[in-house]
Order: structure tokens, then sequence, then C-alpha cells
């Protein structure tokens, strides 16, 4: 592995442009500024929410505001994760926090004063045509009113938000910017450099004596910060479970997923069919252990590649082109975009010092989506390029299709775009391979994203959901009670055939979307919906692509479990789940057989 470099010695065709947002830090500098004089227009409505025309300009302010205001936020925080260590752009991210802190505080008695008018009044504000444009939004804003505190509590409330989001960013600053790993040495004795963005890539090499130093050097680290983490994730929690009581909801998950007027049913359903369906993650664990023939399989063997000697990389170059062969079944606009996204210079591609790890889209009303990764040219990685991509043309079409106010889709949905480019991916790969080693390693591939994202993000939506209530039960996250809830989970998720090293207990530490509260459980209802609007598009075609490229255009203009509807996909029944489950099961079938044929060539 490559020893990383300086991000002032990376390539810049390889790094992303940012100057879409601005041009320079203090063009980016003085925008922050500018933001403070519509601050205070929008600001001078308190008080006078009252008539149409009047809540009318508050939102045309708000909206302008907003949209300025994620322009500075987005430029600082990608300026911030181009290197976690750099003290001016921690500055930069620092300041734009601050604002966006503000500005919610400030305006936050628009809701309160709002739905403090008298119904008919309301209803008759909501129902004039000068506020036709925000109809949805405010019809959805009158769901919220027996949670809406009055307006100096929602101020303080919004002011404490940077202490509230304190605990995450306290994880993630230790785990990016101060957490050092020992070296692993490989089965030659050679050093190979442990970080958070490389772990996975070593976790995946064919080499079990560098996986097994690399799991052990990773996890010493964590079982060495485990007591700040526990403080970290419980501040977290007893936040949540704070700001749910006193705005009247039974639980924080209740809280959490009101906001996509989604209800808790949908979410003890993802993980009750899941749990009806552990035979088929067992059956894919134990062809794991058998293809790897290993008497015992650990923690340390579940990303490994199952056929030896295809372990194939992939230049940038290449990733392109094969991405770009994915998304074709999705029409010639959407391959041209992915283009525009290529020569554009939407993607920071390769890890640098300091870099955040792992890989995100993100994007601004005014400005193309940007796209993080730490490319290692692992098919993974290619599939990663692809899965972002997904993200940034459904923020372009949102963008592109519906007035700024409802542009920001919901999480929801959020990762039903990126998952149907990795499943077109994978499916493309698949018709084309017939060499029977090859086409294992694929079905690996294929096979990982469901054991991934249904299965595991599942079994974290599990933990999240055992977690807080806990906590609303008055129990102490104790590092002992969060190992020993996430070490049982880990058992049942992946049964008898793994054996559970006591490392894998520490895991749930290095989640970072748990400072999130609920939202991991999207991953795995995204994945189960992109399993069959994937499906769709490839069986049924254009019809379907339609319907798919409709979905990605609604934004927020209406709620989630509706656009999926829309687009054929109906969450409040086990039924995209169970058929997600049926294609994981196809697949392992197909892996299965694949097997036995590369074992009786061999006898």
């Amino acid at each position: 592995m490559a020893e990383l470099r300086d991000r002032k010695d990376m390539d810049p065709a390889y790094m992303w442009d940012l100057s879409t947002l601005y041009a320079t830090d203090e063009e980016y500098e003085k925008a922050l500024a500018e933001l403070d004089p519509l601050i205070a227009e929008a600001a001078a409505y308190r008080g006078k929410l009252n008539t149409a025309e009047n809540v009318h300009w508050f939102l045309e302010k708000e909206t302008e505001l907003t949209r300025r205001l994620n322009n500075a936020f987005n430029y600082a925080s990608l300026r911030h994760d181009e290197d976690t260590r750099d003290s001016k752009a921690q500055s930069m991210y620092a300041a734009a926090y601050a604002k966006a802190v503000g500005v919610e505080g400030t305006l936050s008695f628009f809701r309160p004063e709002l739905l403090g008018l008298e119904e008919g009044k309301l209803r008759d504000i909501i129902g004039d045509p000068v506020l036709a444009d925000y109809h949805f939004l405010l019809e959805d804003l009158m769901r919220f009113q027996k949670h809406t505190l009055d307006a100096g509590q929602e101020e303080v409330l919004a002011k404490l938000g940077e202490v509230i989001a304190n605990p995450g960013q306290t994880a993630n600053a230790l785990m990016d910017a101060d957490m050092v790993f020992e070296p692993a040495k490989d089965s030659e004795g050679k050093e190979h450099e442990v970080s958070g963005s490389s772990y996975i890539l070593l976790q995946s090499s064919s080499d079990r004596t560098l996986r097994e130093n690399a799991f052990r050097s990773f996890y010493k680290g964590f079982r060495e910060h485990i007591n700040t983490f526990a403080q970290t994730y419980s501040g977290c929690v007893k936040a949540a479970a704070a700001e749910a009581a006193m705005r009247g909801y039974g639980s924080s998950r209740e809280m959490s997923m009101s906001g996509d007027n989604i209800p808790v049913s949908v979410y003890d359903n993802l993980i009750d069919t899941v749990h009806k369906r552990m035979d088929l993650m067992y059956r894919y664990v134990k062809l794991r252990r058998r293809l790897l023939g290993q008497s015992e399989l650990h923690y340390y063997d579940v990303y490994a590649p199952l056929v030896k000697g295809e372990s194939r990389t992939y230049t940038y170059q290449e990733a392109r082109q094969m991405v770009l062969d994915a998304v074709s079944p999705l029409g010639r606009d959407y391959v041209d975009r992915v283009k525009m996204a290529y020569e554009q210079r939407w993607i920071d591609v390769y890890p640098n010092k300091g870099k955040r790890g792992g890989a995100f889209s993100s994007g601004a009303y005014d400005s193309n989506p940007f796209i993080l990764t730490n490319f290692t040219g692992t098919l993974d990685s290619v599939s990663t390029i692809a899965h972002e991509m997904g993200h940034s043309q459904h923020t372009w079409l949102t963008n592109h299709n519906q007035p700024a106010q409802y542009a920001d889709y919901s999480l929801f949905v959020a990762e039903v775009a990126s998952t149907v480019n990795e499943n077109l991916l994978i499916e493309q790969l698949l018709r084309k391979e017939q060499d029977p080693h090859r086409r294992l390693a694929l079905l690996n591939q294929y096979l990982e994203g469901f054991k991934g994202t249904v299965y595991r993000q599942t079994m974290f939506a599990e933990f999240e959901r055992d977690a807080h209530a806990m906590a609303e039960r008055g129990e102490a996250l104790t590092p002992d009670r969060l190992n020993g809830l996430y070490g049982k989970l880990i058992h049942e998720y992946f049964g008898d055939d793994l054996t559970v090293d006591p490392e894998v207990a520490y895991e749930w530490a290095r989640i970072p979307h748990f400072y999130r509260p609920f939202y991991v459980y999207v991953y795995a209802t995204g994945y189960c919906s992109a399993a069959a609007l994937s499906e769709g598009i490839l069986t049924q075609g254009e019809p379907a692509v339609k319907k798919y490229l409709e979905f990605l255009s609604m934004g927020s203009s209406k709620y989630p479990l509706d656009e999926l509807k829309h687009a054929g996909v109906d969450l409040t029944t086990p039924d995209p789940i169970n058929a997600a489950l049926d294609k994981f099961g196809k697949v392992l079938e197909d892996a299965e057989r694949t097997a036995d044929l590369l074992e009786s060539s061999r006898a």
C-alpha cells in the first residue's frame, strides 16, 4: 500500500473543484459575513406572522438565507474534510457551524409563533393563494403543532444545537484526527499503516496474517478509548431522549421518524422481517467459511475475498468507464450527467494524510454536488463511486426540478439512488462474466452488498433501538452494557459459524452514524427499495426508468413513503424486504452453484 501524501502534494486533476461555490477562502469569508443583514431581515418578522403576506415574505427571506448559508456551510465542511488537521479549515468549519446554529436559534420563532395561532386563522393563512408555493410545507408543519414548544423554549433549544452536537463531533475528532494505530505486519513481516480509511482495505486482503494483525491493532485503539466513546455516545442518546420528552414524544425514535412522517412500525417491520430470514445470512457465513477453507471463521475473515487470485484492482479511469456502462439503462441524459461530474471535477478521488475517511456526496442548491472518496482500486472502490454518483444525480435532479424549499430530499429515500447504481454495476458485470473464478468474485461483491446494507445496517438499527430504550428506562450506557448488547447482536446476525473475537464488541464505537440517531435503518430500507427498483429497470425498461427518474426529481414535495409508492415500492408492508432477501437468496444460490463447479473442476 502506497504511503499517504500530504494534501499539497496531491494531483489537482483528481481533487474536487470547489470554485462553483467560492473561488477562494476569502470569498467564502465575505459571503459568510454578508449573511448577517439577511438574518436581520428575516428576524424582523418576529411577532408579525398573522397574515398570509407576512408569512410569505418570511418564507421567501428564509429560503434565500438558507440557500446562501448552505453554500457557505458546504464549502467550509468540504475544506475541513480535505485535511481534518488543517487549523484554518477547522476554524472555517467552526465559524460556518456557529453561523448555522445562530440562524436556527434566531429564526426558531417561526414554528411556535405560526402554530400558536387559533386553528381557524392558521387554516385561512395556509389556504391563501399567496402561499401556494409553500402549501405542502405548511400543511406538513401542522403535524408538529402539539410537539412545538413556545417561542422562548424553541429559541433556547436551537441555540443549544452546537452543544447537543458536541458528542458526535468529539467522537469524530478522536477517530479521524487523534487516534493513532499500531502498524500491522503481513505474513512476510512487512508493516502496513492502519487508519480509519485503510482499515477495510486491509480487512479485504487475501493475507490472513495481515487481516488479523490489522484487526487487533484497530480495535486495540478503540478499546483504549472505549470509556471516552461510551461517554460521547451516552451524551448523544441522552440529548435525544431529553428533547423527545420535552416535545411530548413517546421516545427519541418516534421523534426522529416523525420528521419524515414514518411510523415506527416501518422500523420494527424491517427488524422483524430480517430476523425471520436469518437462515440466508447463516448460509452465507457457512459458504464463506467453506470457501476460505478455515476451520474457524473469525471477524477478520468476513471481508476477505472468497476467490484466491481474484482480488483484481482497477485504475480510476477504468472505474469511471465501468460506472458509465452500468448506468446506461437509465438513459442518455443520466449518462451525460455522470460524464459531466467527471469532467467538471465534482470528485475528490484519492486518500491523503488527514483526509476524512469513507465516502459521501454533498451538495448545495446553487452548485453542483461534490463527492468524496478514498479510492484504492478495489471493486469496492469502484462500487463506491457508483454509489456516491447515485446520491449526486439524485441531488442534481431534485435541484433542477424543484424550487429551493423542496429541493432537500428526505434521509429516508437518500440511499435508494446510490444503491440502484451499485446494483446496476454488479448486474452489468455479472452479465459479461463467464469465468467461474471471476464470477464468484463478483457474486461475493453482490452478497457483501446485501450483508453489509440489509443485515448489517438492520443490526445497527436494532443496536440503536435497544441502546436508546435502555437510556429511556434510566439504565446507564456503560462500556460493558454497550459492548454486551453489540456482542449479542453479532452472534444473532452471524450465527454459530462465526467465531466471535472479544474485539468485535468494540465495533459500535467506530460507527459515526450512531451520532445521528435512527439514521442507519434507512440504509436497509433504501437497499430493499433499490433491489426492487433496479430489478424493474432491468426487466421492464423505459416504463420503470420513467417512474424512477420521476421519483428522483420529487425532492421533499411529497412524503417519502408516498414518493416510493409512486416508484412502485410500499415499505409499510414486509413485501419489499422479503423481495430483497429473495434476491439475496438467488445470488447466494448462484454463488453456491459456482463454488460447487469450481470444486468439482479441481477434483
